[in-house]
């Protein structure tokens, strides 16, 4: 069992590490995306990779490959039980699909009541993308949507802060300690969506971070991003 007391707080010497899910899809490039935060990454294969982060990475790629593969190894059981407990997570694409709710394979870890719907833009041809506003960037961020998820209904959730939209659904989501993002981040040179999430993690206090402190005062940058 993941102790939930280690979740909240950073070391106080060294890097601070997050988790990344290294089972299946694009881990690497998540790893490379939190080593130039600055962060230390550290690949989650089995249940007591979890002791000692401060966040965790879900990945895109193949989602039921990563939840059978999570499942035989242990791990599954134990991702479900840290979300609960409070660790930051952030899930990307196939990540998303395994965070939230759905009735079609793979089996979801339901860490936040939003149906995710898995390949909803059609097969691996229907990819694309697309220039994204989320609040409060002050530019564009450039999203790449690969087999991508959509979901739905998230803002009948009260908990669930909408951070930018792609043609009226939702692309980047905030529920408490949990991010969801339905493209690729980590396949761009751009970091503030993942300088977000280690501002959740508590551990950024960059420009990322003092643009996700202004945006959050005042509608205004919210009215504008959608």
């Amino acid at each position: 069992m993941v102790n939930a007391r280690r979740f909240p707080d950073p070391p106080r010497a060294g890097k601070p590490t997050i988790g990344v899910l290294a089972l299946q899809g694009s881990f690497p490039l998540h790893i490379a995306s939190l080593q130039r935060c600055g962060v230390e990454a550290r690949r989650v294969r089995k249940p007591e990779d979890l002791e000692d982060i401060q966040g965790l990475v879900i990945p895109g790629g193949e989602s039921t490959t990563m939840e059978n593969l999570a499942s035989r190894c242990g791990l599954f059981e134990a991702l479900r039980s840290a979300g609960r407990d409070g660790l930051p997570i952030f899930g990307t694409c196939a990540g998303a699909i395994l965070l939230g709710k759905g009735s079609e394979r793979p089996e979801r870890l339901q860490v936040v009541d939003i149906e995710v719907r898995r390949n909803a833009y059609g097969r691996q041809i229907d990819s694309f993308n697309a220039e994204l506003f989320l609040a409060s960037f002050e530019t564009p961020f450039h999203g790449v949507f690969i087999r991508a998820p959509i979901i739905e209904a998230a803002a009948e959730n009260l908990d669930c802060e909408i951070l930018g939209r792609h043609e009226g659904h939702p692309v980047l989501l905030r529920n408490g300690r949990i991010l969801l993002a339905t493209f690729h981040p980590e396949l761009t040179d751009d970091l503030r969506v993942h300088k977000l999430f280690l501002e959740m993690c508590e551990l950024e206090r960059g420009k990322a971070g003092e643009e996700i402190r202004e945006g959050s005062g005042g509608g205004q940058a919210r009215e504008n991003a959608f």
